[in-house]
């Protein structure tokens, strides 16, 4: 079985090809473990012969280089263009140190929100517009180190999954909360709505987490339930520069297991929720 490897900077990754029959087979993953195994079928050896070409040319050109035992050194490939550097991704919250005052603040505005749920949606919306705010001023804290905000900001995330009889916070309310805060905040609350998980509930933010980076999980799942037109939400021009500056790091992510863009995009059920679906279409434009 031929191998090839990619070895630069913190990429450590192998990739071996082999077909049986009309199936084009592939294991990769990262050097020095076993690595995951995909299959694809074709509708003949020949057409699975193509795809084994096809890709080994693909890995060559993107500097994958064969050490399969008594391979012959491959040619010379040119080399392939430069990507410029992805831009590094910009602070979510601005620096501050949180105060008594500021703490106090944050704990009202919190319990505010909790007391409207189950309200007009509008005074909902009114009342995370002001307790993200409130929460912005605290610099990035993480909820839980507060014994001001821990209790009250627990209970408002545990609201995401629960009835609409009881008051349901929704997603793009929580996930604008936990924007502002340590991101440890957010990997406990995800956490929280996997015990409760209702199927399709929570879409936006179930998919993303094979990214396996709570980071870029966050920020994608903002971008995916963010609603286009409801007052409050970024503009589309926004939305679209907040994406080309996320996407290298989403697709460098996804590349590393061997994936793409377009795959995970593809593997995404929005069933009828028709807002999810374009936004995931968005992200291949």
């Amino acid at each position: 079985m031929r191998r090839f490897e990619f070895v630069e900077g913190t990429s450590s990754k192998f990739w071996q090809p082999e077909v049986e029959g009309n199936v084009f087979i592939v294991t990769f993953g990262r050097i020095g473990t076993a690595g995951q195994r995909k299959e694809k079928g074709f509708p003949d050896a020949a057409a699975a012969q193509r795809e084994y070409e096809k890709k080994v040319a693909e890995k060559v050109r993107e500097g994958y280089r064969e050490v399969t035992d008594g391979a012959a050194e491959a040619a010379p490939v040119a080399a392939a263009p430069v990507a410029p550097p992805k831009p590094a991704l910009p602070g979510r919250v601005p620096a501050a140190t949180p105060t008594p005052e500021s703490l106090k603040a944050a704990a009202d505005a919190l319990a505010g929100l909790r007391a409207r749920l189950g309200w007009r949606s509008w005074e909902v919306t009114s009342r995370a517009r002001n307790a993200r705010r409130a929460l912005r001023a605290l610099g990035g804290v993480d909820p839980a180190a507060h014994a001001e905000l821990s209790g009250t900001f627990d209970a408002l995330m545990a609201r995401v999954v629960a009835s609409p009889k009881e008051g349901r916070l929704p997603l793009r309310h929580a996930l604008g909360l936990l924007s502002e805060l340590d991101v440890a905040a957010y990997a406990r609350a995800v956490a929280l709505w996997r015990k409760a998980y209702a199927p399709g509930a929570l879409t936006a933010v179930s998919s993303v987490e094979s990214l396996g980076v709570p980071e870029l999980s966050l920020r994608l799942s903002l971008l995916l339930a963010e609603r286009p037109g409801m007052k409050g939400s970024a503009s589309e021009e926004g939305w679209a520069k907040r994406w080309s500056v996320l996407r290298p790091h989403v697709e460098e992510k996804l590349a590393e297991s061997g994936g793409s863009l377009a795959d995970w995009v593809k593997g995404v059920n929005a069933g009828s929720d028709t807002q999810l679906a374009g936004r995931l279409a968005r992200l291949e434009a």
